[in-house]
């Protein structure tokens, strides 16, 4: 397998970023990506998918849509669609209509900043996932940068102080997050997990001060969705755009954020009898038989294994780790590192799902 780097969930002056698709393709060279997708509010921008190039080297952009009915209050519900190619946000009244025709267009849906409290101080309303009598999302953003962002702004001070050293904001998905997703798994689905910046490049001034709120090439070094391909990129949109969304729908990703150390490298496999597999995929043991998961790490971190959203074991100091089960259940990978005198979150993998035939 072949792995790339994608920074998605970010948006431009067709709805309410600052930066064009070509500044978006420009920050993404420079930051190392092999791919971005863009996602503007309730627009479908046709026109911009393709490679794009410079002198210093080239990156695949794919343009999404970020859809959610703006008519309703409170504002909740916002569904990132991906490879759909058509306009969607018409459907946007009623989540399972919306995800019917995902479906329909042949795209996948995920579920956008699921848990998204409100920020009081700045009158930041809740934006959190509320309709749950649905079926046939893809996954979830289980991490969500700019999310994390507005809840931390408990003050102005603390805008003053993020805004000027936003390498201090991110810690790891919120607790709800990764609770909601383990019980969504955990019901017998296969929910993909993805990390979104929701880059905005959001001009601020307070006083004297001016400054750009997190731009995105300081996004697209940090939270980025690591996906394992079949082959290389080949530089054609044609060879190259279902191969991402394929290993999108597999869930063969892990979310790396790649600012305290580069997650590239990071692999979680499960050997039984009759099968290989890697994130995202279903192995069967039969009561009896084991399973033996390989875990690989860049650099020596606190890794924990979790089964069904519960601690296994952890491991420190250990790049390469091996553990075996007889036990059935959904298996996952978390990875912390210490990153200016915290604790934070590094790699956080798709699940291994290990079922009875």
């Amino acid at each position: 397998m072949h792995e790339i780097t994608v920074n998605l969930h970010m948006h431009t002056p067709y709805s309410d970023g600052y930066g064009s698709h070509k500044t978006i393709a420009n920050a993404a060279i420079q930051a190392g990506l092999d791919a971005v997708i863009v996602t503007d509010h309730n627009v479908w921008v046709n026109g911009p998918e393709g490679f794009f190039e410079n002198e210093q080297g080239k990156v695949l952009m794919l343009v999404g849509e970020e859809v959610h009915d703006q008519a309703r209050e409170p504002q909740k519900n916002h569904l990132l669609v991906l490879g759909a190619n058509r306009e969607l946000a018409p459907f946007a009244y009623d989540p399972q209509t919306l995800l019917d025709g995902v479906a329909e267009a042949g795209g996948m849906a995920f579920l956008a900043h699921p848990i998204d409290p409100e920020n009081k101080v700045f009158k930041e309303p809740d934006l959190s996932w509320v309709s749950w009598d649905i079926h046939g999302f893809t996954g979830i953003e289980l991490w969500n940068s700019l999310t994390e962002l507005k809840s931390k702004l408990k003050s102005i001070f603390h805008a003053i102080y993020y805004v000027l050293n936003p390498k201090y904001v991110a810690s790891g998905p919120f607790p709800k997050a990764l609770a909601l997703w383990d019980d969504l798994n955990k019901d017998g689905q296969r929910i993909v997990a993805i990390g979104g910046s929701d880059a905005h490049a959001l001009p601020g001034r307070l006083g004297p001060i001016e400054r750009t709120i997190f731009p995105y090439e300081f996004h697209f070094r940090c939270i980025n969705t690591h996906l394992l391909i079949s082959e290389p990129l080949n530089g054609t949109l044609e060879h190259d755009k279902p191969m991402i969304l394929n290993a999108l729908r597999a869930g063969h990703a892990f979310i790396g954020y790649d600012l305290p150390a580069p997650t590239r490298g990071f692999r979680f496999h499960a050997h039984a009898r009759e099968a290989s597999v890697s994130m995202g995929d279903e192995v069967h043991i039969a009561e009896g038989q084991g399973v033996t998961f390989q875990i690989h790490l860049p650099f020596a971190g606190e890794c924990v294994l979790l089964r069904n959203g519960q601690p296994v074991k952890t491991w420190n100091n250990r790049e390469t780790i091996t553990h075996s089960t007889t036990e059935p259940g959904v298996f996952r990978v978390e990875v912390y590192l210490e990153y200016l005198r915290q604790r934070r979150g590094w790699i956080f993998s798709n699940p291994i799902y290990v079922r009875r035939p």
